[in-house]
């Protein structure tokens, strides 16, 4: 008998905000299965294509050769992608971006990648995407990507407010008129996720398509990873605003405390310092700088192998 088949799964158009702050993860039950991210809003991400402005990158030098890493920063937050030393023939034009990035150019690119994620002892998850392939684009393919995420979003926020309050199994979903290619999704994230208000998805949506359409600007920046919006009713419309979440001490010495606590003789994990910082109330941004300085220019940490620290 002939093996059967594996259906390539279809990248999803997602903004960053939705996909980072999923927690739900799904492995594949075979060596060749797909992996799922399940989103609060019920997409079940095996493959994704996102698009946004280089806001971060970086080589890694290991064992078994360079490891990249960086951000692309859309209207809602970062996306972090990754290139494997095993994918070598995406090296020499992940060396082109780094040298771009490291000149000072910040471009926009558009990538698609496997989803990934990384998940703590104490239940922790941090999404990422390893990058299939990746390409420049320019502003008006960026303004068409926009659009297509921001619908894809709406379709998916509708699909999930639809399904409150209806019995969380595909038939009662189905007769509800959520549409087929969603409800297995929803029915895991309805399980998993307490309720919530799909309001910071519309804004969101909203920011994406200001920018498309050329009313705001690409270099607007999305709320820090360390704030909370809030929303603001009026008579007319609803505006969004931030309450700032002030960090917990000092951020080297919660660097510093988080290795203390992790390490068991290897070294503290690098995603288990970042998570901790961001407990703490700082955001990725500001812990990773903060711990790449301690490692490199400060040397009161080292990185005995790739991505574990210890205290020197």
């Amino acid at each position: 008998m002939e093996p059967q088949r594996r259906i390539r799964q279809s990248a999803i158009r997602m903004l960053a905000h939705e996909y980072s702050e999923a927690s739900l993860t799904e492995m594949g039950a075979g060596e060749f299965d797909p992996s799922f991210v399940i989103t609060k809003l019920g997409a079940r991400v095996n493959r994704a294509l996102v698009a946004g402005v280089i806001d971060r990158m970086e080589r890694r030098d290991g064992d078994n050769g360079p490891s990249y890493s960086g951000h692309i920063r859309d209207p809602t937050g970062n996306h972090v992608f990754n290139i494997a030393p095993f994918q070598e023939e995406m090296h020499a034009e992940a060396e082109e971006l780094l040298a771009r990035f490291e000149s000072g150019d910040r471009f926009l690119i558009s990538l698609a990648g496997k989803a990934r994620w990384f998940e703590t002892e104490d239940g922790g998850v941090f999404t990422s995407l390893r990058v299939e392939q990746l390409a420049i684009i320019d502003k008006e393919r960026y303004s068409r990507w926009l659009v297509d995420a921001a619908d894809s979003t709406l379709r998916r926020i509708k699909a999930y407010e639809d399904s409150v309050g209806v019995e969380t199994t595909p038939r009662d979903m189905e007769d509800s008129g959520i549409p087929s290619d969603i409800i297995n999704g929803l029915v895991q994230a309805r399980s998993h996720y307490p309720e919530f208000d799909t309001e910071n998805y519309r804004v969101g949506v909203l920011q994406a398509l200001s920018i498309a359409s050329g009313r705001s600007s690409m270099a607007d920046s999305p709320p820090p990873a360390n704030s909370v919006q809030v929303n603001m009713p009026d008579s007319e419309t609803e505006s969004v605003s931030k309450v700032h979440i002030e960090p917990e001490g000092d951020l080297s010495t919660t660097i510093i405390s988080a290795i203390k606590a992790s390490d068991r003789g290897e070294g503290a994990e690098y995603d288990t310092i970042i998570l901790s910082c961001i407990q703490s109330g700082f955001s990725r941004e500001e812990a990773e700088d903060a711990l790449e300085g301690m490692r490199d220019v400060d040397g009161t940490i080292i990185e005995p192998r790739f991505g574990f620290f210890q205290i020197l």
